[in-house]
């Protein structure tokens, strides 16, 4: 092999040997690791009890879905996508209805059967390209839609951010510092894995203070350890994931499936990058709809039996322009690890071990980033608003959203059944609806322009 590793582009990686390839493997799950187990920690505080080895193993299934249905052409890693959090967190607040009297445990197969409907709209979304063009589609879909829908997701979890972070300032502080520097003065694998620094240097910080015998009051008042292994010691080394049935509901469903027009925005920003960085036009070859079929096939199958939603993950294609090996092999490498990872459940109890607060302090950056994604969408599509339409369009988004989160939604009767719609839900139906009317719609979909520069962060949405 005369190629130089870290320089020249390796397309096939079986030239490096079967100990290199796991290698690279393990580097990939290295990657997308953090922001993966996040989304399950994340929900289960929101009250849902979503599990960590499910959810591992339905990002490594799912990866392996996806590349079935791409021809085992793009070199993408699907894990947990953040867009949803937002959904969940709206799910286990509803308390109208048949959700009234409900627990978190019995609500979270209803938020599931919503990110089951979201999978399937990546597959309408799928059919339409295929039939009609990509030009057609995404003209009820610009930037003007999309953009201040990615800012919302972020702020409508913002509270949260703060909420969890109060119980440790100093924790959370310390989390934030970490990504932080790692993110702008770090180098190579550093620089793509802030999320995953923060929270393990975070919890080094507070494994040591715990053995200094710092605690913390738990949710009845009395002192506890800052990490609590009590959990750990029972659980078992392997052990079989907690599946959950999806329930459907058409408040949950309405809660939860507009989200997938922001986060299928980002797909085709995230096959745009891929292509990018391996030089390979993937949003032609396969298609875009063999990509949103993937993801919407793997969404839909790992709602259905308690995982949550996935997306293509940044990290991943920054770990593909870092090594410069752009073999689709070495991603599912990363997704049987995924899988193996995902029988464990002593691992699932440690990952449960992470205190609050560090969640708190990764989630301000996180949560924020979602929302800078959104206004990174509007900026770099130039969207103009000193154009009257385009200024109503996001004024109303932005305003429904809000003002009708802020009185828990709008509740109705349809047949006798109660039906809330979240201000997320009403603001991506009013801006179609507002796009779609109002005339002077003169977006143009590029399959050039959606090329965009891979985010470091990778607060994928």
């Amino acid at each position: 092999m005369n190629k130089k590793l870290g320089h020249d582009a390796i397309y096939d990686a079986r030239e490096l040997g079967v100990p290199r390839m796991l290698l690279l493997g393990l580097q990939h799950l290295f990657a997308m690791f953090g922001a993966t187990v996040l989304v399950p920690i994340l929900v289960t505080g929101y009250g849902l009890p979503l599990s960590i080895q499910t959810t591992l193993l339905f990002a490594g299934i799912g990866t392996l879905l996806f590349h079935v249905c791409t021809k085992f052409k793009v070199p993408a890693f699907l894990g947990s996508s953040f867009a949803f959090l937002g959904g969940f967190q709206a799910v286990a607040n509803l308390d109208s209805g048949k959700f009234a009297a409900m627990t978190g445990e019995e609500k979270l197969p209803y938020a599931l059967g919503g990110v089951v409907v979201a999978g399937l709209l990546y597959l309408v979304l799928a059919l339409l390209f295929k039939l009609v063009g990509a030009k057609k589609v995404m003209r009820y879909f610009p930037p003007i839609v999309t953009g201040p829908i990615i800012i919302l997701i972020g702020l409508n979890l913002s509270g949260t951010a703060v909420t969890n972070a109060s119980t440790c300032w100093w924790l959370a502080l310390v989390a934030i510092a970490i990504i932080i520097v790692a993110n702008i003065w770090g180098k190579g694998m550093v620089k793509i894995i802030p999320i995953l620094l923060g929270v393990v240097g975070s919890y080094v910080i507070a494994l040591i203070a715990t053995l200094c015998g710092a605690q913390l009051p738990d949710a009845n008042g009395v002192m506890q350890p800052l990490i609590n292994f009590a959990e750990v010691h029972s659980a078992g080394i392997v052990g079989l994931q907690k599946f959950v049935i999806a329930k459907f509901d058409v408040t949950s469903i309405l809660v939860m499936a507009p989200i997938a027009i922001a986060a299928m925005m980002e797909h085709i920003g995230d096959v745009s990058a891929i292509s990018s960085t391996t030089g390979k036009n993937f949003i032609e070859d396969p298609g875009l709809h063999r990509t949103l079929l993937g993801d919407g096939l793997a969404t839909a199958f790992a709602g259905m039996f308690g995982g949550p939603a996935n997306t293509t993950y940044g990290e991943n294609t920054g770990v593909l322009a870092l090594t410069k090996i752009y073999d689709p092999r070495v991603m599912r490498i990363a997704a049987l690890f995924a899988i193996l990872m995902s029988f464990s459940p002593k691992f699932d109890a440690v990952i449960n071990t992470v205190p609050t607060a560090i969640i708190g302090g990764v989630s301000f950056i996180l949560y924020g980033m979602i929302s800078a994604i959104g206004v990174r969408n509007v900026v770099e599509n130039q969207v103009d608003f000193t154009n009257s339409r385009n200024l109503i369009i996001a004024a109303v988004i932005l305003v429904s959203a809000l003002g009708f989160n802020s009185l828990g939604g709008l509740t109705f009767q349809v047949a006798g059944v109660s039906i809330t719609l979240s201000g997320l839900a009403i603001a991506a139906i009013v801006g179609i609806l507002l796009n779609a009317i109002l005339p002077g719609n003169d977006y143009q979909f590029d399959k050039v322009d959606t090329e965009t520069a891979e985010n470091p962060m990778n607060m994928q949405v």
